[in-house]
């Protein structure tokens, strides 16, 4: 009869089956990074289900150590494996080659394919029949001097080697027992600022390996910006500014990204952040009343400024052929002053005319928002904007299915986040308390520290420091940890890099397993500082 191994998953039980095809070690589920789940010292059950004779040699396994950490481990005895030149990797299923070859390379193996024989040593990664399951999903098994690495995609595969490399990091040894690990949250990003700040090729590359062996799944790259567009563009050539990624180096990115199963996710922020574009194209300013220019803002009453946008969204949307989008939509300046229908009338004018008699500039500004939704959607793509694009006491609602990137609650007429989660949208957690690292620390801002992210916050802390109601946790899709460059010259990118490594690891640690971890912070950051 097939075993089970029942765990805790958050708030609610999961029951994951024995289906790696080699049975399943005695021992109940371990606490994310905690110790192994064998309280009572018996030997594992062999493959037929009897137990074998207690080992005088080896200790019950313990669970590894990881970031982030496994959500379960089965202990059992035997001696663990580590990699050794002349071991192989092998995969079941063509799928998986590109994951073969990744952890061969790493791991100073040797690649040997699709391949049905078994040998002493082997790596195997297999994709299983696991339906229902979550595809991030992977089971370890450790056994009889072999590895198996199973899940229902290439992602929980992946996913599986990442815990893999961590373990025998350094000559450490991948200990005996059966690992079954899944993300708590599907969006686990990293958002990076290259508008104001230009960052090199080789820097983000660097950011995606780390991102990948940490499990994260996003990296977005708001790249048109006030101070700067900073991507060749072939429709618009003219916005683009002195110092840019080719389109050659953002393929390698995307690439790079692709094969550690990660989204690029673009922003093109609008109808607000738009200066370098607006320097180029001085007709479609948005100007107020007496003629002033507001900055940064393009003006929403004209055709050619949509026909602009959308030219920008259609190209773009070849170069990044993730699912996922961000439309920006914060901070419209025409917004910000007490009558925006009489300090920019062009604006209120348009609004009546598309909208009735009753409607005003919010009301212009959100059909905007949605206008370019739709010209993304028709690639195929998932939508969000920040919660200040969705206004209050607009007669036009945004869009039921773009999802919102929560950052704030101090912008004019400011919103709890439950009033977005009672509305029925979902939310990816940008908290500006402490997912945003502002380069120079402006206004009231402060560098975030991996202690206080790992410490107070999770992804139902989506403003401030107080979680919503756990009701509405499945609306909230992830978190993602952001690089702003307000004041650029204030780090070096290689300063950036080791500000945002520990919050990095403490964000990933928090989306993968919410649940108060077992680690201290002080054991966490020495772990970190030993797998590097």
């Amino acid at each position: 009869m097939a075993g089970g191994l029942v765990v805790v998953l958050g708030a609610g039980v999961g029951v994951w089956a024995s289906g790696d095809g080699g049975g399943t070690p005695a021992g109940s589920a371990d606490r994310a990074g905690g110790t192994s789940g064998g309280a009572s010292g018996d030997p594992a059950p062999s493959a037929s289900g009897a137990s074998p004779a207690p080992s005088r040699s080896y200790a019950l396994s313990a669970a590894p150590r990881t970031i982030p950490a496994v959500r379960a481990h089965a202990p059992a005895r035997g001696p663990g494996w580590r990699p050794a030149a002349k071991r192989r990797v092998v995969v079941s299923d063509a799928d998986l080659a590109d994951e073969g070859r990744l952890v061969a390379g790493e791991l100073g193996m040797t690649y040997a394919g699709e391949r049905d024989d078994v040998r002493a040593g082997d790596l195997r990664l297999a994709l299983n029949d696991d339906e229902g399951a979550n595809p991030e999903s992977y089971t370890m098994t450790v056994r009889g001097g072999r590895v198996t690495v199973s899940g229902p995609s290439d992602a929980g595969v992946f996913y599986g080697t990442r815990t893999l490399k961590q373990e025998v990091h350094g000559g450490g040894t991948a200990p005996e027992g059966v690992v079954r690990d899944e993300p708590a949250k599907p969006r686990r990003g990293f958002m990076l600022d290259i508008a104001r700040k230009n960052f090199t090729p080789g820097w983000i590359e660097d950011r995606v390996r780390e991102l990948g062996d940490l499990k994260f799944n996003e990296i977005g790259l708001h790249f048109s910006d006030d101070q700067a567009f900073r991507i060749e563009s072939d429709t618009h050539p003219e916005i683009v500014s002195r110092q840019h990624l080719t389109k050659a180096q953002v393929t390698r990115i995307v690439d790079l990204a692709e094969s550690r199963h990660i989204t690029v996710v673009p922003e093109i922020d609008s109808p607000g952040h738009l200066g370098a574009v607006l320097a180029a194209h001085p007709e479609l300013q948005l100007r107020d009343a007496r003629g002033t220019a507001t900055r940064g803002a393009i003006d929403i009453s004209k055709d050619a400024s949509a026909d602009l946008l959308d030219d920008l969204l259609d190209e773009y949307a070849e170069l990044f052929p993730g699912g996922q989008w961000h439309l920006g939509g914060d901070e419209y300046q025409a917004l910000t002053v007490s009558n925006p229908e009489a300090s920019y009338p062009q604006l209120a004018a348009a609004a009546r005319e598309r909208y009735g008699s009753g409607a005003g500039v919010a009301d212009l500004a959100t059909g905007w928002l949605d206008d370019r939704a739709d010209t993304v959607r028709a690639h195929d793509r998932t939508v969000r904007a920040w919660n200040d694009g969705f206004l209050k006491g607009a007669s036009v609602k945004a869009d039921a299915a773009l999802q919102v990137a929560y950052w704030t609650g101090k912008e004019i007429g400011a919103r709890p986040p439950v009033d977005y989660l009672a509305a029925g949208r979902e939310v990816v957690n940008y908290n500006d308390e402490f997912l945003y690292y502002v380069l120079g620390e402006p206004q009231t801002f402060v560098y975030p520290t991996g202690k206080r992210i790992y410490e107070q916050w999770t992804p139902r802390v989506l403003r401030g420091t107080t979680p919503v109601p756990a009701r509405h946790d499945d609306q909230i899709l992830g978190g993602t940890f952001a690089v702003w460059c307000d004041l650029a010259n204030s780090q070096t990118q290689d300063q950036v890099a080791a500000g945002i490594r520990m919050p990095l690891r403490a964000t990933v640690q928090k989306l993968w397993d919410p649940r108060a971890p077992q680690l201290s912070w002080t054991r966490f950051k020495a772990l970190a500082d030993r797998l590097g």
